[in-house]
């Protein structure tokens, strides 16, 4: 055996390098993202088909086209799934201002909620009343704004003036909302129907456009979707809110005051789900209950995150999960499944297309690549 002079003579053993690193993209072509998502996407169907054919015996082409056909089998189903696609992608615009600032804002169901239930105290408090529809739909919406900042600027307050923890706070604020509901719920009908209707709320409805219900609710979506493009990218508030993400000492050393940063920001948001929740309950609705936003608050965070906080990117992001849920309610009914099968394909596509984006964000090297581009 060699003694120890003879192997302090050698020498320590070179390090080898791994045999898989990995290092973070700085930069990505619009095509090769394009083609990662694209194939993560396909590589769930086929796997969703496998797992369709061994646990049903169903054929997984007919189950993709009646998903579809959930989606846009009629012209009521296609605007109802836009329609869909616009109320998640309203609620995702309204949180992603907070999420790029790297306030947690988890309290978008609430903020939704406490704007519905503003615009439905208005339809009842001025249900007898002589002031024009108009007029009414104007003071619904100004106070569904109004409750929504409220809802946005406590938790923020709260976070600039003595540091709170903002997720618990948000999350917290969705509990208070539906108790309220349930409180306006019971005084607006003592019945015990856990839901006020139009029977109740027959005052405040929003108008038709071209004799469909859902066509307003687009628009007005479609519209808050530039205008928050173009705020959070060409504005100084926008500018102000990723100075403050991506450092607060940062933004105090230019001289930006970061507490009005965070303030009015959750004011937005706050403002916007109130909004959200004026065209849910008097747009089509006309009915509340503590349910009535369907936990599109929570989905909203993933839609944004998703779309790394491009409202464009989030329509594409929104389109697929109003998508997979439409039509995971169309192969349950059609195919007598368990709804918690459909639910385990939604989320195989989920966990890829949410999977793929770590080879959009990252790239693995292999020891053998990396030492030929060293020499």
């Amino acid at each position: 055996m060699p003694n120890k002079t003879e192997a302090l003579k050698k020498g320590p053993k070179p390090e080898r390098d791994p045999l898989v690193s990995i290092t973070r993209r700085t930069d990505i072509p619009l095509w090769l993202g394009i083609l990662i998502r694209a194939g993560a996407i396909l590589i769930a169907l086929v796997l969703c088909g496998f797992a369709t054919k061994l646990v049903t015996g169903n054929d997984p082409i007919s189950v993709y086209i009646k998903m579809f056909e959930g989606a846009f089998g009629t012209a009521n189903k296609t605007w109802f799934t836009f329609h869909e696609l616009a109320i998640l992608l309203g609620i995702s615009l309204a949180v992603t201002p907070a999420f790029r600032m790297k306030f947690w804002n988890i309290g978008a169901e609430g903020q939704v909620l406490i704007g519905g239930l503003a615009a439905a105290v208005c339809m009842v408090a001025f249900s007898g009343s002589s002031i024009s529809d108009g007029l009414l739909i104007v003071i619904m919406l100004i106070s569904s704004i109004f409750a929504g900042v409220i809802w946005g600027v406590l938790p923020a307050a709260c976070k600039a003036i003595w540091k709170t923890n903002e997720t618990l706070f948000t999350l917290l604020m969705n509990y208070i909302a539906m108790y309220l509901i349930d409180f306006f719920i019971e005084k607006a009908d003592p019945s015990g129907s856990h839901t006020v209707d139009s029977n109740t709320l027959v005052r405040g409805w929003l108008p038709e456009i071209a004799g469909q219900k859902y066509l307003l609710d687009i628009l007005l979506v479609a519209l808050l979707t530039v205008i928050m493009f173009v705020y959070l990218n060409y504005s100084k508030h926008g500018y102000e809110i990723s100075v403050v993400g991506e450092s607060e000492n940062t933004a105090r050393y230019v001289g930006i005051n970061v507490k009005k940063v965070i303030i009015r920001t959750m004011a937005v948001s706050g403002a916007i789900c109130g909004i959200i929740g004026f065209l849910v309950v008097s747009g089509v609705s006309h009915s509340i209950d503590k349910n009535f936003v369907k936990g599109r608050g929570f989905t909203a965070i993933m839609v944004s995150w998703l779309a790394k906080f491009n409202p464009f990117m989030m329509v594409a992001a929104a389109f697929l999960l109003v998508f997979l849920e439409r039509g995971s309610d169309a192969i349950t009914t059609a195919f007598d499944m368990n709804a918690s099968f459909s639910d385990i394909l939604t989320g195989i596509i989920l966990f890829f297309i949410i999977g793929c984006e770590f080879f959009i964000n990252y790239k693995l090297r292999f020891r053998s690549k990396a030492k030929k581009e060293a020499e």
